[in-house]
């Protein structure tokens, strides 16, 4: 029973996109230690971490469940457990409920503005992103942008009881940096993309307006993140670091204007998400 039980967690586990799914809860815990101490508020940590964890990795596998045709004619994705068959889509659908149920569930608990935030995340990300959008229109982007937000916003929220300015424009950074992600994955991916019917921005607009939103929404991502940081009051040294890094976003991302390249934009596309983390690192600090 115990071998099938983790035979059962082995073909689950990448419908949970556990980089991703780790990245965002990273930015939530971020949220929430940039205005609180952790080491005083252990057991507050452990139900953000958990409550976050269940809920994105469940609304992951939802995600996965609804798309599991169109994943199915893309190289890139066709061997997932669901595009595959490895997996029942019944199955799917009753275990990403169920945690998405219990991560909802457990932040509701916590915290009522905590939870409403982590199930508009959740709601966002599944319905008008997935469900709603992603198949019409290459401006899904956005919308799956803000649930990308939702975790740092509620991670912030929990920290100190209400919303403030910081916690949306942190909100607002995670925002900034999906573009980056996303289109990056677009570009590279473009066939699969259009074997499978979805709108991306450089079939619709082409390469260079796919590049310019990187390029901008890069530099924007680098400004919202400055300016978080200045408001949570990081020291000096922190402060100059993440100057330094934030330059390093922008030259990268003038470079794409100006000489704009497959290289270029994947190195980008790298730097941003180490970028995104070491923010993250610099406000716990």
């Amino acid at each position: 029973m115990i071998k099938r039980l983790f035979e059962k967690i082995r073909l689950f586990w990448p419908l949970t996109k556990s980089l991703q799914t780790g990245l965002l809860v990273a930015t939530g815990m971020a949220g929430y230690m940039s205005a609180r101490c952790p080491v005083h508020n252990l057991s507050t940590m452990l139900g953000l971490f958990f409550s976050l964890l269940a809920s994105i990795a469940g609304s992951t596998i939802l995600n996965m469940w609804w798309d599991r045709d169109i994943d199915s004619k893309m190289e890139r994705t066709k061997a997932r457990p669901l595009a595959s068959g490895k997996i029942k889509p019944k199955e799917a659908l009753w275990v990403g409920l169920i945690i998405s149920f219990l991560g909802v569930g457990m932040a509701l608990f916590m915290n009522i503005g905590f939870g409403i935030i982590i199930f508009a995340g959740l709601f966002f990300d599944f319905v008008v992103y997935t469900i709603w959008l992603k198949r019409r229109t290459c401006w899904s982007i956005v919308w799956g942008g803000i649930s990308g937000g939702m975790p740092i916003l509620a991670g912030r929220f929990l920290g100190i009881g209400s919303l403030d300015w910081i916690g949306v424009v942190l909100a607002l950074g995670i925002l900034l940096w999906i573009p980056t992600h996303i289109l990056t994955f677009n570009m590279r991916y473009a066939k699969d993309y259009l074997n499978a019917e979805i709108p991306t921005v450089v079939s619709v607009y082409g390469v260079k307006v796919n590049h310019a939103i990187i390029a901008g929404s890069s530099i924007l991502a680098a400004i919202a993140m400055g300016m978080a940081s200045w408001g949570i009051g990081i020291t000096w040294g922190c402060l100059r670091l993440l100057s330094v890094l934030s330059v390093g976003l922008i030259l990268l991302a003038i470079f794409l204007i100006f000489r704009p390249s497959e290289r270029i934009n994947f190195g980008l596309f790298k730097y941003a998400s180490i970028y995104m983390l070491s923010s993250m690192l610099l406000m716990v600090v």
